[in-house]
Order: structure tokens, then C-alpha cells, then sequence
């Protein structure tokens, strides 16, 4: 299995649609950088947000998550409350082909100031838009800002393909077109 580098990813990204859109450089100017990176693809976070709450004082529970949780939020700028999260998605679409498995991890920018960014694997043919856990670990609000990066996905291709892909599997988060709260 190896990391796969710039040219591999743009390749991808042009003949089969592995990233849409696709920016083929980074982008850096006066935002939080965005775009391929020597070995990574900077994703953006894209303008519509669930901010956590606990105004219901409902229990958190993955496998009976309460929507009521979670306030809808769209704009250039989401505000974090302090100890809290938020999801969100990313601006770009993913299409993983077969023999790859991506790692996801939150860009330094944001771990600076003690915002972690979450994201499982996209696993071997998952496609969709990619949900994004945003906590702040501060106890102070935090700015996350639309349409700039939030994290770096690395791709790593596999010597041989898997047996069972996510989509041989039918996975519950198959071609997600929004945040996606955990379903069981």
C-alpha cells in the first residue's frame, strides 16, 4: 500500500471524478489554504452547519441520536460554542475508487487553536459529500470560516483490491448529499 502523490491525485481527480470540484493548485491567498498539496488534497468546509446544543438537555446516543441536538446554520462564518462541536460538510464530492483507503486529518491552522476536525476513512468505492465533526475544545467560541480548507485528506492505494467494497456493502452513507447525522 503506498501514499500516492500530486500528479496521481489530479489524474484521478480529472478522469474519473474522484474530487469535484477539483482545485489543481493550492490556494492560500488571505484564506486557510485549500487544494492538492505534495501528497494530500486540502478539502474546504462548505456553509451549512449543525451546531450542537444542549438547550433539550437530551443525552447524546449514537444509536438514537436526537435531532433536536442540533441547530441548523448557514453562513461565511460558524461560530463554535466553547467545549462544543459542530458537522458540517465539505465543499467538494469524493468518488474513492476501489483500491484506495483515505485518512483524513485536521489542518494545523485550526489544531492551533485547539479545533479538532474528525473524519472517519473513505473507504474503498464510498462516494458522497464528506460530514465533518468540528469540536472545540476551548473554552472559548471559535470561528470556523465556509468555503476555506478544514482538513487534508491523504490517499493510499492498496497492492491488491478488497473483496468487500462500501459499495459492495451497501453502506448507510452511501452518496450522502448533506450532513448526515449517525445512523445505526
Amino acid at each position: 500500500m503506498g501514499l500516492k502523490p500530486d500528479h496521481w491525485i489530479e489524474k484521478m481527480a480529472r478522469e474519473h471524478g474522484m474530487i469535484e470540484p477539483y482545485e489543481a493548485a493550492q490556494v492560500r491567498q488571505g484564506v486557510i489554504s485549500y487544494g492538492v498539496s505534495s501528497y494530500g488534497y486540502d478539502i474546504r468546509v462548505a456553509d451549512e452547519f449543525k451546531i450542537f446544543t444542549n438547550v433539550h438537555s437530551a443525552v447524546v446516543d449514537p444509536k438514537n441520536f436526537d435531532e433536536k441536538s442540533m441547530v441548523d446554520f448557514k453562513g461565511d462564518v460558524c461560530i463554535v460554542p466553547p467545549n462544543s462541536f459542530a458537522l458540517a460538510r465539505t465543499v467538494e464530492y469524493f468518488r474513492i475508487p476501489r483500491s484506495v483507503l483515505t485518512i483524513c486529518l485536521g489542518k494545523s491552522t485550526y489544531a492551533r487553536c485547539g479545533i479538532i476536525v474528525n473524519v472517519t476513512p473513505f473507504e474503498p468505492e464510498w462516494e458522497g459529500f464528506v460530514t465533518l465533526e468540528i469540536s472545540n475544545t476551548t473554552p472559548l467560541p471559535a470561528k470556523i470560516y465556509a468555503n476555506e480548507g478544514i482538513a487534508q485528506v491523504l490517499f493510499f492505494e492498496a497492492d491488491e483490491e478488497c473483496r468487500v467494497s462500501y459499495a459492495d456493502k451497501k453502506g448507510k452513507y452511501q452518496k450522502q448529499q448533506s450532513i448526515v447525522l449517525p445512523k445505526l
